[in-house]
């Protein structure tokens, strides 16, 4: 019952306009009001256990490398790279995009990034080349999700830190799916521009590409860098993401010499009162995840699931339906934050491993980035074109089921996520 009252004052304050982060605080000390499982005290050293984890530092660096990526210049030698890559193919800018945003994704972690920094570059090339302009905004929105799957990621930082699970392995499970959402994207692209014929504007030149990849060589190092230096143990991720800004700041002043110092002060200030937003966000996030195992929370739902089905694909599936609605309302932080160590603690009684289910939760929070109300990209994608978010959503649906086929996909098949880890099962448990 104070459970139930907790989340509708939450939930009553976010559709008032109370900033997230102040609606679950108060709606975590009417709980303990209302049932005193734990004192005051407690909860003000929970909060502050939330933040303090050297892990959480990697989050701030992986965003200022990737907007020192896009100011620098590494983002659209990117691009032109990727576009090489593809030639005349039908639809070849939509599948550009797709590319870029993956090899965006590789370096930025953030999917709102990744749509800001590929969207100003691809969605004006491919209106210009018959592109309906809703649909190559919906697409480059979509793929944007991209930047939370390819790894380094913002939420699977956030899940390993909550949930104590390897955010080095999480990285290297990322890499399957982010393949398997990439592919199904492009041929749903491809069917789009087959049906009305939008073709290639240029044909595949090894010569050409050659270029391209020796004027992108800086930024495609930088992945390397990061995933190389984590897989090989010689530093974790957040040393990665503090040597990848570092790499982007040397790269974009000194090489392509398109940094200049006033923006990158700003970048600096910027992200600072993003990575304050977050922590101000996962701090009573962390909180109330605690409170709710002293409710044991997890019995309740674990019981509530079992009721309908044991099986683990039925759990699964009513897990994403879980995921889809709170991505709905609810922002990514807080998500993970709050639901991923009770929903792991279920899924593991039938057997779905704790990496593979980062990537489950990775995957379904990537979708919601472009579910309104609250979707990221669509925001994004929004502010840049001036489109109306109705119209983009009309535009972007087949992606979005393509979005949802991969998701289970990737749930049903724990391969893609844990082969490359040397587990090469084809079925749970």
């Amino acid at each position: 019952m104070a459970t139930g009252i907790m989340f509708l004052v939450m939930f009553a304050l976010m559709f008032l306009g109370v900033p997230i982060a102040v609606a679950i605080y108060i709606a975590l000390f009417v709980l303990i009001g209302l049932n005193p499982v734990t004192t005051a005290n407690f909860v003000a050293q929970t909060l502050y256990g939330g933040v303090a984890n050297f892990t959480n530092l990697a989050l701030p660096f992986f965003m200022i490398c990737g907007t020192i990526m896009e100011t620098g210049g590494l983002s659209k030698r990117l691009v032109k790279f990727a576009n090489s890559l593809v030639g005349g193919i039908t639809g070849s800018l939509g599948m550009v995009t797709v590319i870029a945003c993956m090899f965006f994704g590789a370096v930025s972690g953030s999917a709102p990034a990744t749509v800001a920094a590929i969207g100003s570059i691809m969605i004006p090339m491919m209106v210009s080349n018959g592109y309906n302009k809703y649909y190559a905004t919906g697409l480059t929105c979509c793929a944007g999700g991209l930047g939370v799957i390819v790894p380094p990621s913002y939420p699977m930082v956030l899940y390993g830190v909550t949930c104590n699970v390897s955010v080095g392995e999480l990285f290297i499970a990322g890499l399957g799916p982010a393949l398997v959402v990439g592919g199904i994207l492009m041929i749903i692209n491809y069917v789009m521009c087959k049906r009305w014929g939008i073709k290639g504007d240029t044909k595949f030149d090894l010569k050409n590409v050659a270029v391209s990849f020796w004027e992108a060589k800086w930024a495609l190092v930088m992945p390397v860098i990061i995933l190389g230096g984590i897989y090989s143990g010689v530093f974790t991720a957040t040393e990665a993401a503090v040597i990848a800004s570092v790499y982007g700041i040397i790269v974009g002043l000194f090489i392509h010499r398109e940094l200049r110092l006033e923006p990158l002060w700003r970048i600096f200030r910027d992200n600072a009162a993003f990575i304050a937003g977050t922590m101000f966000v996962m701090a009573p996030s962390k909180a109330t995840g605690q409170i709710f195992a002293y409710l044991n929370i997890t019995q309740i739902i674990s019981d509530f699931m079992f009721g309908i089905s044991s099986n683990t694909y039925v759990v699964l599936l009513m897990i994403f339906i879980i995921m889809f609605i709170v991505g709905m309302f609810v922002q990514t932080t807080p998500a993970i934050v709050i639901l991923a160590p009770t929903l792991l603690a279920v899924v593991q009684q039938v057997g779905v491993d704790p990496i593979h289910f980062g990537i489950i939760m990775t995957l379904a929070l990537a979708i919601a980035f472009v579910t309104p109300p609250v979707a990221l990209n669509l925001f994004v994608g929004s502010s840049m074109t001036g489109l109306s978010i109705d119209r983009i959503v009309k535009a972007f649906m087949p992606f979005l089921i393509g979005l949802i086929i991969a998701f289970f996909v990737v749930a049903f098949v724990p391969a893609i996520s844990l082969g490359i880890l040397g587990d090469w099962s084809l079925t749970f448990g």
